[in-house]
């Protein structure tokens, strides 16, 4: 029976890695090769990387760091997980993995615009022409014109977080029109952000800008962001019994703790800054939670 098993191989799932191996715990970690950090072309805002770093890049540096103090990774996507009587039984690839603790670092995956397929989507996203996270990256768009995919109060206060960066900014609406209430319109307005009904297609990358057509004709961008949320990956600790939101954000106490005894939860899959640095620390935060709750099971002695 491992101490820890991690699911979720992000900047999170790493982190708790890292920490529960110097712990002296044996963990194992199911990487199914979908961590959203991985498609960052370069992070400029993550300290101590002045020149800024790949996602996947740093990735691997946090694996082999993982894995220089004895955590074992496997290549496999996690089906379920159920709680026992003690610990919890984690199934993947037909077979059945034993554990104290689980600690869930699934985080989210982006809602894409429709029609942007994905050869087009790697490249645009590769070039900095399609970008996802304005706190991460809204410095490097600086001055030039944006175009926002969204609508609603969640494309207005995209939109407006972007003005902080460049007095260039579209909204397009990702459907025929836009849904905008009198405030969210009043807002926009008063901000000088140009509205564009939609529906969005037929995108295509013109030199070094990304156009897409609207309702207002083609329209070209230096960068385009969609505003059109997330999916959640709470399935698995849902499915465990652990409580969440609406959205599907899981509910965790201080210490990362959630509604399951000994499930814990660590990242974007929990309500709150969707950042690598915010991943992190509740990563530390629940890697320690963890050890301390295993320590009171059983002393942890050399």
């Amino acid at each position: 029976m491992e101490d820890c098993i991690i699911v979720g191989a992000g900047p999170a799932g790493l982190t708790a890695a890292i920490y529960l191996a110097r712990f002296h715990l044996s963990i194992r970690l199911f990487d199914c090769g979908s961590s959203r950090a991985a498609l960052i072309p370069k992070t400029r805002n993550h300290a101590g990387f002045p020149d800024g770093i790949a996602g996947k890049d740093l990735l691997a540096r946090m694996l082999e760091q993982a894995e220089l103090y004895g955590a074992v990774r496997e290549m496999f996507e996690v089906t379920r997980i159920e709680p026992l009587a003690e610990g919890f039984a984690v199934h993947a690839d037909g077979r059945t993995f034993p554990a104290r603790a689980v600690l869930l670092a699934t985080g989210v995956v982006n809602k894409r615009p429709e029609g942007l397929d994905d050869p087009l989507h790697g490249e645009a996203l590769m070039r900095g022409l399609l970008r996802y996270c304005p706190i991460c990256d809204g410095y490097e768009v600086t001055d030039k014109r944006i175009g926002v995919i969204g609508t609603g109060d969640h494309g207005m206060r995209e939109a407006l977080f972007l003005r902080g960066y460049t007095s260039d900014i579209t909204l397009i609406s990702p459907g025929a029109g836009h849904e905008l209430d009198v405030d969210c319109a009043a807002a926009l307005d008063a901000a000088g952000v140009t509205r564009v009904d939609g529906p969005c297609g037929g995108y295509t990358i013109e030199g070094e800008r990304i156009a897409v057509d609207t309702a207002a004709g083609r329209l070209a961008f230096d960068s385009l962001y969609p505003a059109l949320g997330s999916r959640i990956r709470s399935r698995l600790a849902v499915a465990a019994g652990a409580r969440a939101s609406e959205d599907g954000c899981l509910e965790v106490d201080d210490h990362q703790r959630t509604s399951v005894p000994g499930l814990f939860a660590a990242g974007d899959v929990v309500k709150g800054l969707d950042q690598i640095s915010h991943a992190m620390g509740e990563a530390g935060v629940a890697a320690t939670t963890i050890r301390n709750m295993l320590a009171e099971q059983r002393p942890i002695r050399r």
